[in-house]
């Protein structure tokens, strides 16, 4: 038996409203802020993630996944979304609309990471950029907008981390103190880290080996911010504080990829416990330039959607979710299953979610079946109510039933509260 690759898994049927809900909550959310969805190719150029991310990096050296294609370009399935949706503005002059592009993003992305809980190799998340201002309230928006979606979901006990790793220049400056507080450990540090310490010391802080976290908890982490970089913080901390966004200051809040600068935060939900972020980002003052279009500052964030799962398992438990089911259509005998199918359809056309047995049960075992749906409501058809153009209506929560006039039928249903009535109209 074939079975799906390691570090990859499906999202089966009785999960996939928890998904949707996130999904719906997150373009809810992002529609208000005045933020357009994207999506990007799966694969890109290896090169452009290279140059974006860093060389140095884990996610470049060991995680991600490349090959050759058959003209032999070096292509890369997507690690994240930031670098391409990069590319995405300068290629399609995104700039020329003026003012902040604002885009959303969800999608998988690819990471060859040592499988566990909430860390796939196929892995989803939903996120935003805004690119092409420099000003310090888009960086409260962004993170007041982060804590409005966990909000939103009802996800409760998440902490906002937040620093500045300043301007190139700046970041230098927090390099070499970092570097300076990491040589005494040097011996100590796994290989990895050792050569970590020269190509970008900031990564020692991601490392996942014991005795290297050991070390990064316990070193001093000082900010060596210029002013004009420090007046910029210090505008993002009063921003947020004036519309009571909590957050931490915390000079450990680094993400070593490259092309962060600035402000950076992360979030935390004390619940997922040792990997316990759910959200991470910050700016990229340089990326787009760097990548060959016009200078245009951005900053956005990620939200991992299998830490949301798990997150959101304290606030919906872990139980199947209903399939949201309006109707369904059982017949007790088969000399009506064409009478039962015209009106499936009828309901289907009216935009009314609805079901019927396929097989031929018992009445019985279709009542069975339509509770087992979750539906809302059993229309039957009997041979003496078909007679006198009538349906049986059965409310499955209030367990009560009544007659209904056939050609009444819909618009009853349509008066009951709690259906999930879709837009599909009959034309």
């Amino acid at each position: 038996m074939i079975k799906a690759l390691r570090g990859t898994k499906d999202i089966l049927p009785d999960k996939i409203s928890i998904w949707q809900h996130i999904e719906a909550t997150g373009r809810d959310i992002f529609n208000i802020y005045g933020y357009k969805e994207i999506r990007t190719p799966i694969i890109e150029e290896a090169g452009l993630f290279i140059r974006s991310i860093g060389d140095a990096t884990d996610i470049v050296q060991k995680e991600m996944y490349v090959f050759s294609d058959r003209g032999g370009r070096n292509i890369a399935l997507r690690p994240e979304a930031t670098a391409s949706i990069a590319r995405a503005y300068i290629e399609n002059s995104l700039f020329q609309t003026g003012g902040v592009t604002k885009l959303f993003y969800m999608g998988p992305m690819f990471r060859s990471e040592r499988p566990q809980q909430g860390r796939q190799r196929q892995f989803y998340q939903t996120g935003l950029e805004a690119i092409g201002s420099d000003n310090p309230f888009i960086d409260v928006e962004v993170i007041a907008l982060a804590a409005r979606f966990l909000e939103c979901l009802g996800i409760e006990k998440f902490h906002i981390k937040l620093n500045s790793l300043g301007c190139q220049k700046d970041k230098i400056r927090v390099i070499e103190k970092h570097k300076e507080s990491f040589r005494p450990h040097l011996e100590k540090l796994c290989e990895t880290c050792k050569g970590r310490f020269d190509k970008n010391v900031l990564r020692i802080f991601d490392c996942k080996e014991d005795s290297c976290k050991l070390i990064a908890e316990n070193v001093k982490a000082e900010s060596a911010l210029c002013g004009e970089c420090a007046e910029h913080f210090e505008k993002v901390k009063a921003g947020l504080d004036a519309i009571n966004i909590q957050y931490t200051l915390d000079n450990k809040i680094v993400r070593g990829l490259d092309y962060y600068t600035k402000t950076v935060f992360e979030i935390t939900q004390e619940s997922l416990g040792a990997k316990d972020a759910v959200c991470a980002g910050g700016r990229y003052n340089n990326l787009v330039k760097e990548l060959g279009g016009k200078d245009a500052p951005a900053i956005g964030f990620a939200f991992g959607m299998e830490r949301l799962m798990l997150a959101l398992t304290d606030v919906v438990g872990n139980k199947p979710q209903a399939s949201g089911l309006d109707v369904f259509v059982a017949v007790t005998g088969g000399e009506l299953y064409n009478e039962a199918f015209k009106l499936l359809n009828s309901l289907r056309g009216a935009g009314i979610s609805s079901e019927i047995d396929y097989d031929a049960k018992s009445l019985k075992a279709q009542l069975g079946k339509a509770e087992k749906l979750g539906a809302k409501f059993v229309v039957i058809l009997g041979e003496e109510e078909f007679k006198s153009n009538k349906v049986v209506l059965k409310d499955m929560e209030k367990r009560s039933q009544e007659e209904i006039q056939l050609d009444k039928l819909i618009a009853e249903l349509r008066s009951r509260p709690g259906l999930v009535l879709g837009s599909t109209k009959r034309r």
